[in-house]
C-alpha cells in the first residue's frame, strides 16, 4: 500500500499496490502495521456500504459531534465517486479547507478521513457502491451535517444533484463554528 498525504492536514490517499500473474491480482486494502507506521487510526469498529442508483447522488456533508468522531477510510467498490472532505477542526492549519478525490473501481483508490472532518460524495456513475471503514460506532444523537452547497466552501461538484436524502438538504450552512443539532434532524 502506498500512503499520500493531501494538502489537508492529517487526511491520506491510500493505493493498492496490486500482485499481478495470470489470475488477475492480490492487494492488501488494509494493513494494521501500515497504518500504524504512518500514525493512522487502526481500530475499526464498522464497516458499512452505501448504494447509489442514479448517477449525480449526492451524500453528505456528514460528520460525527465530539465525543463520538470517527475516522473512516472510504473507497470505491462499483462505479465511481468525486469524494469530498472538508476540515472543521477549529485549530488546524487547514481549518475550512475542502479537497475533492475522484474514488473509483477501476483505480481503487482509498481516502483517510481523519476525526474533524465533514465527508460527502457525489457519484459519478449509475449503481455505484462505495466501503467504509469506521473508527467508532455510529451514534445517532451526534449526527451532524453542513450544507454540501455552503457558500463559505464552494464546493464545485462535477454534475447537477440527481438525488439527495431530505435530511441532507437540510443541514446548516457553515458560520465559521459549529452549530448543535437542528430539530428535526
Amino acid at each position: 500500500m502506498r500512503f499520500l498525504e493531501t494538502d489537508l492536514d492529517d487526511a491520506w490517499l491510500i493505493e493498492y499496490e496490486p500482485v499481478y500473474d495470470e489470475r488477475g491480482f492480490f492487494s492488501r486494502t488494509f494493513c494494521v502495521k501500515e497504518f500504524v507506521a504512518h500514525g493512522l487510526e487502526a481500530n475499526f469498529v464498522q464497516h458499512s456500504l452505501s448504494y447509489s442508483a442514479l448517477r449525480g447522488t449526492l451524500r453528505g456533508m456528514h460528520f460525527q459531534a465530539p465525543p463520538h468522531g470517527e475516522v473512516k477510510v472510504v473507497d470505491c467498490a462499483k462505479g465511481a465517486i468525486w469524494d469530498v472532505i472538508i476540515d472543521i477542526r477549529p485549530h488546524s492549519r487547514t481549518f475550512g479547507q475542502w479537497r475533492g478525490f475522484e474514488l473509483t473501481a477501476e483505480n481503487r483508490r482509498q481516502l483517510y478521513i481523519p476525526v474533524g472532518f465533514a465527508h460527502g460524495f457525489e457519484t459519478l456513475s449509475d449503481h455505484t457502491e462505495v466501503r467504509y471503514l469506521i473508527s467508532a460506532f455510529y451514534e445517532p444523537s451526534a449526527a451532524r451535517g453542513l450544507r454540501y452547497d455552503a457558500p463559505a466552501f464552494g464546493i464545485a461538484w462535477p454534475l447537477p444533484v440527481a438525488a439527495i436524502s431530505s435530511k441532507d438538504q437540510v443541514w446548516p450552512n457553515f458560520t465559521g463554528k459549529l452549530l448543535p443539532r437542528p430539530a428535526g434532524v
